[in-house]
């Protein structure tokens, strides 16, 4: 499999890890082409770019996409944000997969995903549930590769306020050293090195199946 050439499809590039995921697409050598899907602009010009404005609750409907090989999925809500529970259900699991679907229909061969630590589609929690179910539902369609990154709580300067979050990060910074072993997984981590792991994850490791990423592999990739 090249590995020029190649075009990417993200979702989510407007968020916190998406963003950066968009800065590193379009800087990567492996990537002469970056599809976007967005509900509004990036912000971003760049020769490779090309943004297409999408209604997620329509994606059936979408133009067909032009052909693309890797999938990178960023999208995701909080409950709060979301407005209810079937809302966020229909962000964190609906969009997300409809996405990868459409990629693959595009021709998309590999894809990455950022999930949560915790994810189990058994879970009792419904956040954990949502990306457990998201994550299987993914693993179905038939992608030769499907990287799950699964960070604990996002750091990085975020355009929306997350009052618990902000509260939250300068507690789990200060004792994210004394968190070992089996805890290790729940450390903090920046944003910026989930989206470096996504794509140096998905160009670097072309082995095939399901691959889930925890904090010490996410913090690998992004070194």
């Amino acid at each position: 499999m090249s590995l020029q050439g190649r075009t990417a499809l993200l979702a989510g590039a407007t968020g916190l890890v998406g963003q950066s995921c968009l800065a590193r697409l379009l800087e990567h050598p492996a990537y002469a082409r970056v599809v976007v899907l967005a509900r509004r602009p990036t912000g971003t010009s760049h020769d490779k770019l090309q943004e297409i404005r999408a209604d997620f609750d329509a994606l059936e409907g979408l133009t067909p996409l032009p052909p693309v090989d890797d999938v990178f999925i960023a999208l995701g809500t909080t409950i709060k944000a979301a407005g209810s529970r079937p809302a966020f259900y229909k962000v964190d699991h609906d969009y997300v997969v409809s996405v990868a679907k459409l990629g693959k229909r595009a021709g998309a061969r590999r894809l990455s995903l950022v999930s949560s630590v915790g994810a189990d589609s058994t879970a009792m929690n419904f956040y954990l549930r949502v990306k457990g179910e998201a994550e299987r539902d993914i693993s179905d369609l038939g992608y030769e590769c499907v990287d799950i990154l699964r960070p604990s709580m996002l750091l990085g300067d975020r355009h929306e306020h997350r009052t618990g979050e902000a509260l939250a990060a300068p507690i789990l910074r200060a004792v994210s050293g004394a968190m070992m072993g089996p805890l290790r997984v729940y450390r903090p981590i920046e944003a910026d090195d989930v989206a470096a792991a996504m794509v140096a994850s998905l160009v670097s490791d072309g082995t095939a199946g399901v691959r889930v990423r925890t904090f010490d592999d996410i913090r690998r990739f992004a070194s």
